[in-house]
């Protein structure tokens, strides 16, 4: 008699040993055995807004983060953990679905896409496990999550809102440390007026990252993060106090971990390491060490960690079935035995309201590779989000524009290198671009063909414009239509991974493919040339009358950046005024991009701008906080290059 290749001899020591044996594949399997089924831990995830690692628990001698400290020092730290967007709303998408952004398609900040129906989010497949599950405060996902919770609110202690004793899962914001509290001085005030003062951090012991001027605000904004985390930390120590009153500490596992890094510039929006680590602190009560899989309760662990694998760590840890559609791996729990610890985490960059952008990284935990697809667009782009409005962002504009600034503070302002690679053993602050020391050239190789690979597995929807998938996806979902045959993603990839490196010759094939998706990329390529024959320019002419609206936008914005203008302002007036808002905000942000020759457009652009306002009475300027606002900014900013007033009817 033989089961599953495991020879059977007889004997009492050997049935216990075939039922360990079959307890532990049944387990891999997700399934629970009758013995560990009732093994269900109540989960909490504490999740910060905008912070690094700056927390007494990682070493830093400023942070004075005392309750977050004592959960470090009766848990595990994971030093070596990475979020999959250097911004909220993607990054949260990913923590609630187990799916990277860039295919479901909320890849982008803000959107409205269409969740799948086929499809369950972490909360509803907790339910259907017996857990009571909640949400404070924030979801954030780029999709609706009506329904998906059982409670929602801004209460620290959501587990009393249960009707029984069943399991809790509790998804539990934790907000003062976003960017808004630290660049806003209003804001500052508010959150730390009841701080000690002698907890108040003096601005001469701040260390400086290089990209920043040491001057009086620059140093101030930096001190007032660190006061800001104290904040946090009293928030965490209130949840915690909570747990420990209601006697559940020994019953919960708990995460404490941050959306990304800090909302200062090159941290927050940035792919590097400074955008993308992220601190995140374990704690599991003693009766689910073995259950959790954990050598050990406390202490420090190096391996690398992804965001994308949180959701089906705790489907793990809650004995429940993985769905196969997840794109991450459980770390933890009876799922994770037997599989390999991470080699790669994985990162994107989209559009950040208004300000287009499309870049992707990897890393090994060592080295860090860059590949930025539209290169000719600067770090700091003209905009909104990146105006004076933000202290962080008006010290370094004050510093630009009087000449000061040295080369690495420079860099905020050029166009991007194509490809970045850096040392994060021996370059911390990620100064010294590598990409094309030929000593660093098989590194590069191999995180480049990584990241090659992971585009193509996760069938990358960023290789189409936002406007272009999601026309094309119109009666489905973004997500269903980039699992489908219709999706040419390989071929789609071959042009986009032109961009910067192919000649004017090798990208004009490109402009007369069938594929829209390879005539955008081949379009972009050309973008980044230094000057077109005429030739090009003809063929970029047809293209503004092509099929595809995105390929019309970005032609019209070549064409003028090269000097061409006959015919480009029109297209942007038209797109900028469709009612599909991703589309609309595409034209308006390309308005901006042309500067000068967007001047016949102004009468359009205050049409725009009036359509966009809210009802008279209304707290907020324009319709909504996304593609309303989003549209009516780039317009706004470009009125204003053009020195025309903001007014609307």
């Amino acid at each position: 008699m033989a089961f599953l290749g495991t020879p059977y001899i007889k004997g009492q020591g050997c049935i216990k040993v075939l039922f360990t044996c079959l307890l532990v594949y049944s387990a891999s399997l997700g399934f629970v055995s009758a013995q560990t089924k009732d093994l269900k831990p109540n989960i909490i995830w504490l999740i910060a807004e905008d912070i690094s690692p700056a927390l007494g628990a990682y070493g830093d001698p400023l942070a004075y983060t005392p309750n977050i400290d004592k959960l470090a020092s009766l848990g595990v730290v994971y030093t070596n953990a990475w979020t999959v967007a250097p911004i909220c709303a993607p990054s949260r998408s990913s923590l609630i679905t187990g799916i990277y952004p860039t295919s479901l398609g909320t890849q982008h900040l803000r959107s409205e896409i269409e969740f799948p129906s086929k499809l369950n989010t972490l909360p509803e497949l907790l339910k259907a496990e017996g857990y009571f599950v909640t949400n404070r405060d924030k979801t954030d996902y780029n999709f609706s999550a009506e329904g998906i919770y059982d409670y929602w609110s801004s209460q620290i202690t959501p587990w009393r809102n249960r009707t029984s004793n069943e399991p809790f899962f509790s998804f539990i914001n934790i907000g003062p440390s976003h960017e808004g509290s630290v660049n806003n001085p209003e804001n500052y005030k508010r959150f730390t007026q009841d701080l000690d003062p002698s907890l108040i951090h003096d601005p001469n012991d701040v260390p400086l990252p290089p990209y920043y001027p040491d001057s009086k605000e620059t140093r101030e904004v930096w001190a007032h993060y660190y006061d800001i985390l104290t904040v946090l930390d009293r928030n965490i120590g209130e949840v915690l106090d909570s747990l420990k009153k209601d006697g559940l500490m020994e019953e919960t596992i708990i995460f404490f971990i941050a959306d990304h890094g800090f909302g200062m510039p090159r941290y927050k929006r940035w792919l590097n390491k400074t955008g993308m680590h992220v601190p995140f602190i374990l704690s599991v009560p003693e009766k689910f060490q073995d259950w959790a899989g954990l050598d050990s309760l406390i202490g420090k662990k190096d391996e690398l960690v992804s965001f994308i694998d949180l959701a089906p760590t705790v489907l793990s840890l809650a004995g429940a079935e993985i769905p196969a559609y997840f794109e991450g791996s459980p770390f933890l729990g009876p799922q994770a035995i037997g599989k390999s610890q991470r080699e790669f985490a994985f990162g994107a960059r989209d559009r950040a309201d208004d300000m287009v952008e499309m870049s992707r990284s990897v890393t090994d935990g060592d080295y860090i590779y860059i590949r930025h697809f539209m290169p000719h667009l600067p770090y700091i782009q003209e905009g909104f989000i990146f105006s004076d409005v933000k202290v962080a962002f008006k010290a370094l504009r004050d510093l630009e524009k009087a000449g000061k600034t040295n080369a690495e503070q420079q860099k905020l302002w050029e166009p991007k290198p194509i490809e970045e690679l850096y040392d994060l053993r021996s370059d911390p602050f990620e100064t010294k671009n590598l990409a094309n020391s030929p000593e660093y050239d098989q590194i590069k190789a191999k995180l480049q063909a990584r990241l090659h690979t992971w585009i193509l597995e996760s069938r990358d929807l960023g290789l189409l414009a936002e406007a272009e998938y999601m026309t094309r996806s119109s009666s489905s979902t973004p997500y269903e239509y980039g699992k489908s045959q219709d999706y040419a993603v390989e071929k789609i990839l071959l042009e986009a991974e032109k961009v910067g490196v192919a000649t004017e010759e090798e990208l004009i094939s490109g402009l007369e493919d069938q594929e829209s998706g390879v005539r955008y990329w081949a379009v972009m390529g050309i973008r980044q040339l230094e000057s077109i024959n005429e030739e090009t320019a003809v063929l970029l002419e047809k293209l503004l009358r092509d099929e595809s609206a995105s390929v019309q936008i970005v032609a019209a914005e070549t064409l003028s950046h090269f000097g061409y203008q006959e015919g480009v302002v029109e297209v942007l007036e038209k797109w900028v005024q469709d009612d599909r808002p991703w589309l609309a905000l595409m034209a308006a942000r390309n308005l901006l991009l042309i500067g000068p020759y967007a001047r016949p457009a102004i009468p359009v652009m205050y049409q725009v701008l009036d359509k966009n306002l809210s009802q008279p009475g209304s707290q907020r300027k324009y319709k909504d906080a996304n593609f309303a606002s989003f549209t009516s900014w780039a317009l706004e900013w470009a009125l204003q290059e053009l020195g025309e007033p903001i007014q609307v009817n």
